[in-house]
């Protein structure tokens, strides 16, 4: 093969194009987006999670939450996510930045969780709740039980012991520093701000009168009449 370095240096060098427009250009354009400053609030958002609730997002993604569960409320003409009271909005890049990785998810086994903390915040004891599914599962979630301890009770007992049956007498069952700092995450996920970018371009309002009236009628194609040449305007003449 004659060209054969030359076909391999083209190669490369499509390869390395294609790569440097998807990966660096992907990252420019979004890579250094800010927080948005909200002037009528004097916050910017989004807001940066920190202590507990910080390092559980690398406990959501050790578990491999993200295997079941999204992050990513999509727009209204792209599925019925809003319909579902998953989001008040659709889910823009400006939300992820100031996660350490961002766990948007391919499948969805259970809900979106992009605003579960403000969903589970509406009932009583959310993180009781929370500490219940993870300890004892149900037909749709599995348990993680190693992510609590059976401990002896020395004087009183912990104000965040699980109520579990068939426990030895003078034991509890507590959550791990892990199973705390992953609950602590799920009750911060909220998106209570807007963005700009975030607000789906509206299609114009049709008046009600129009509505009503309904669709326009076809217009009719007319054929314009030629004017009359010199030749003819004698013979019109000639005949009057």
């Amino acid at each position: 093969m004659k060209n054969g370095p030359v076909f391999f240096l083209g190669l490369l060098a499509a390869i390395a194009i294609s790569w440097a427009g998807v990966v660096l250009g992907s990252h420019r354009q979004i890579g250094s987006l800010p927080a948005y400053f909200d002037e009528t609030q004097g916050q910017a958002f989004p807001r940066r999670a920190g202590g507990l609730a910080a390092r559980g997002q690398l406990v959501y993604a050790d578990l491999g939450c993200a295997a079941c569960h999204t992050q990513q409320v999509r727009r209204p003409d792209f599925g019925s996510d809003q319909a579902r009271g998953w989001g008040e909005r659709q889910s823009v890049a400006r939300d992820y930045i100031n996660q350490i990785r961002p766990q948007l998810g391919a499948s969805r086994f259970g809900p979106d969780l992009t605003n579960f903390g403000a969903r589970i915040q509406k009932t009583e004891n959310a993180a009781e709740t929370i500490y219940n599914l993870l300890y004892n599962g149900s037909t749709n979630h599995p348990a993680y039980k190693f992510l609590f301890e059976n401990e002896s009770i020395v004087g009183q007992r912990s104000a965040t012991a699980l109520n579990v049956s068939g426990l030895a007498a003078g034991y509890q069952v507590v959550p791990t520093e892990r199973a705390q700092s992953l609950v602590a995450h799920l009750l911060s996920l909220n998106t209570p701000y807007d963005f700009p970018e975030s607000i789906p371009v509206a299609k114009p309002a049709v008046p009600a009168a129009a509505a009503a009236a309904g669709p326009a009628p076809a217009k009719i194609p007319v054929t314009p009449v030629p004017a009359a040449g010199p030749d003819e305007k004698k013979t019109q003449e000639t005949k009057k």
